[in-house]
């Protein structure tokens, strides 16, 4: 039985069609994955199904009745739960008030009775086998557990289809697997999920059927069980971008980054030389400690012991100013959180660290921004319109690549990415990838942190891989495989070691 039925939608933006008599549907208890790279139109379909967007055509029935103009509230009623990416929880609010905002449980004379809202609560994180607790601050949760708050107040709300956008970008994979059994748990009790992800191993453990949309029309529908990942891919992005090889071997320089025995909070006695013109992976599992030492290099937070050269000479445990004034940049992990300035233009996002480093000079020049701005667009191939647009018009790989520009734009040589393909589609991946090339050609040294593993196969000279803080190998190119990574990113290749198996 169908749960949902959107026939023939479309859409515009001043003038420009975005989704073309695009339809979708979704079966009362299955895992529904919506497909297409960043600007397919997917988005704007969820958006209207949310009630965020007004369609221009097409219909729209759920649960047997038609809704003809669709709010945010009145989808929110019907039971349809839109769980963003980029979570929409309250970090000062408790937890429990969190899960009754705009619901609260009144007593007697119309005081909130926080007892009864607590109790609820922790019945609720019972059923979903949920280690939460109600009255914790959200603030010190972590990324997976207001990921699982989030499925919580929509679950609070009896929600009968979830939307789940992006819904495992920062979680580990342990934290992947609690979700699934949710996810599956739920499923079998007849909730219906639209699973909107990038990643084509999850889509093929999750999801029962697929439909596949490209620049704002449908392309197919069917069965997971009857299609396999490189048809996927060929029909999200066209022939162009599959199993396109980017790497290129280069003729390194001098080490310009070298760590001896560094240790901070997450890592310890790390011991690295890094070349210029060099492309070093790092991976692990998260919480490894590779993210730390990246921001610890960066200046971010402190390191406790070790010793620290860039271009020769030793840096003391400094800040990022510094950091910046030595040619370091980093890409952080979560741009919305640490990288994109939302009420900021494209031009305003680029020129702002810059500008920092030329303190000196408080006036901004904006003829000579524009100038550098458009150079910088070319050369990253950002697409976008106007550099007076808000940086969150863009999709995400556009304000990754904004991001990146920022930085160039301080004449960095030395580029800490740390995961920066998070959440963009194949297409946005192949071209930062080549990007990363193009950089290292260039002579910049680029570090790239990322939990997978064909990613530093397809950019990487070599790959340090991390366990519990530590440096557990460092890898050449040609030792690179997944399977030798996971060895020695899970610590069974001490295991393996100690029965006498080749690691």
């Amino acid at each position: 039985m169908k749960i949902l039925q959107m026939t023939d939608i479309t859409k515009r933006f001043f003038g420009v069609t975005v989704l073309d008599k695009v339809s979708f549907d979704v079966e009362e208890g299955e895992v529904h994955a919506l497909l297409g790279e960043n600007g397919a139109g997917k988005s704007t379909l969820m958006n209207i199904l949310g009630g965020v967007h007004q369609r221009d055509g097409g219909t729209v029935e759920f649960c047997g009745k038609q809704m003809d103009s669709i709010t945010v509230k009145s989808a929110d009623e019907a039971g349809i739960a839109f769980v963003h990416q980029e979570l929409n929880v309250i970090n000062d609010l408790t937890v429990y008030e969190n899960l009754f905002l705009n619901k609260e449980i009144l007593g007697k004379f119309r005081h909130l009775n926080k007892r009864e809202m607590i109790r609820q609560s922790q019945e609720l994180f019972n059923r979903l086998g949920v280690d939460i607790n109600p009255t914790d601050m959200v603030g010190s949760l972590d990324t997976s557990r207001k990921q699982l708050l989030e499925i919580a107040k929509a679950l609070h709300a009896e929600a009968k289809l979830f939307i789940l956008d992006e819904p495992t970008t920062a979680l580990n994979t342990e934290e992947i697997e609690h979700l699934f059994g949710i996810v599956r748990r739920l499923r079998g009790e007849g909730k219906s999920f639209i699973f909107i992800s990038h990643k084509m191993p999850e889509i093929f453990e999750i999801a029962d059927r697929y439909t596949i949309l490209r620049n704002g029309s449908f392309i197919s529908s069917g069965r997971i069980a009857d299609i396999t990942p490189e048809e996927v891919t060929r029909q999200m992005v066209g022939e162009g971008y599959v199993n396109q090889e980017v790497y290129e071997a280069r003729k390194l320089g001098e080490p310009i980054l070298e760590l001896e025995g560094l240790t901070g909070k997450g890592f310890h006695d790390v011991t690295l030389s890094v070349h210029k013109g060099e492309v070093l992976g790092f991976t692990g599992l998260k919480g490894a400690g590779s993210s730390e030492l990246m921001q610890a290099v960066f200046g971010a937070i402190p390191f406790t012991a070790g010793k620290l050269k860039v271009w020769g000479k030793p840096v003391a445990s400094g800040t990022i100013h510094k950091a910046m004034k030595d040619k370091v940049a980093m890409l952080a992990a979560n741009r919305k959180e640490n990288s994109v300035i939302p009420d900021m233009t494209l031009l305003e996002n680029t020129y702002c660290a810059e500008h920092t480093l030329s303190g000196r000079h408080p006036h901004i020049h904006v003829k000579r921004e524009v100038a550098k701005y458009n150079k910088l667009k070319q050369m990253l191939n950002i697409k976008a319109e106007s550099h007076e647009d808000l940086i969150v018009s863009l999709s995400g790989g556009n304000q990754q690549k904004v991001i990146l520009a920022r930085w160039l734009n301080t004449e960095a040589e030395i580029l800490l990415l740390d995961n920066p393909t998070q959440g963009i589609d194949v297409g946005a991946k192949t071209e930062i990838y080549k990007l990363i090339q193009e950089l290292a050609k260039a002579g910049k040294t680029v570090i790239v942190n990322t939990l997978e593993i064909p990613e530093i196969q397809k950019v990487a000279d070599r790959c340090v891989v991390f366990y519990h803080g530590g440096v557990q190998a460092v890898l050449e190119r040609s030792e690179i495989t997944e399977e030798r990574v996971m060895l020695l990113a899970t610590n069974a290749s001490a295991i393996r070691a100690e029965q006498g198996q080749e690691v």
